[in-house]
């Protein structure tokens, strides 16, 4: 009985688009564990850092469809082959030097407390604001304390897409939109993680429900 209970219910859980930086959280506990254990600062770990930083802006300030994407990588070669074959030559290699990154060891730690406190409170909203798919009933719960809001599941309908190829390479996010039917209303969520299976079970859902309602006529 429980199992059934499950199978015909589905949690959506919008996510903010903080989650996306976990790989720089990952990043700079790693790098601090490094720096704390060798006592050394290094300034190879800098440069990383700086450019991790810079792609998780880059991927939350803008939407990757795959022709951008596509066309991105394309130019990135371009540029790749003109400073190999045009400006590489004309520098001086040994006597060429980047200005010094080094990062102290500090500096990772309190990165890893700042963005492990923020990752941890947005995985806790996601707790307390969700979305509930019933055979009967869409819920919205929100707070610890709140009433649900309900929306009729007859006739729902759902949209899902993929905007940015990087949020779903990163976590499987997407974005999908109820259109509850009633009064127009359009339930708009942004970032759900793992998007294609939740799409799959609310399309599981919905097809059990018409096949009951035709069955009833």
């Amino acid at each position: 009985m429980g199992k059934n209970n499950k199978k015909d219910t589905v949690y959506l859980r919008n996510y903010s688009k903080v989650i996306f930086f976990w790989p720089l959280l990952f990043i700079s506990f790693i790098f601090w564990l490094i720096q704390f254990i060798t006592n050394n600062t290094i300034s190879l770990f800098g440069y990383l850092w700086i450019g991790i930083f810079f792609i998780n802006l880059f991927i939350i300030s803008f939407d990757f469809s795959l022709t951008k994407v596509f066309t991105m990588f394309l130019i990135l070669i371009i540029m790749l082959i003109i400073s190999i074959f045009l400006i590489s030559p004309s520098i001086d290699l040994p006597t060429f030097q980047l200005f010094n990154m080094e990062l102290c060891t500090e500096f990772y730690l309190s990165i890893s407390i700042l963005l492990g406190f923020i990752l941890f409170v947005a995985l806790v909203n996601t707790r307390l604001n969700y979305w509930i798919i019933e055979r009967n009933e869409i819920y919205h719960k929100k707070g610890l304390f709140t009433q649900a809001e309900r929306f009729p599941v007859f006739n729902l309908r759902i949209k899902k897409s993929i905007p940015d190829i990087f949020e779903y390479l990163f976590l499987r996010a997407g974005l999908i939109d109820l259109f509850p039917g009633a009064k127009g209303e359009v339930i708009h969520l942004p970032t759900i993680l793992n998007v294609n299976k939740k799409a799959k079970k609310i399309d599981s859902l919905l097809s059990h429900i018409s096949i009951g309602i035709s069955s009833e006529n």
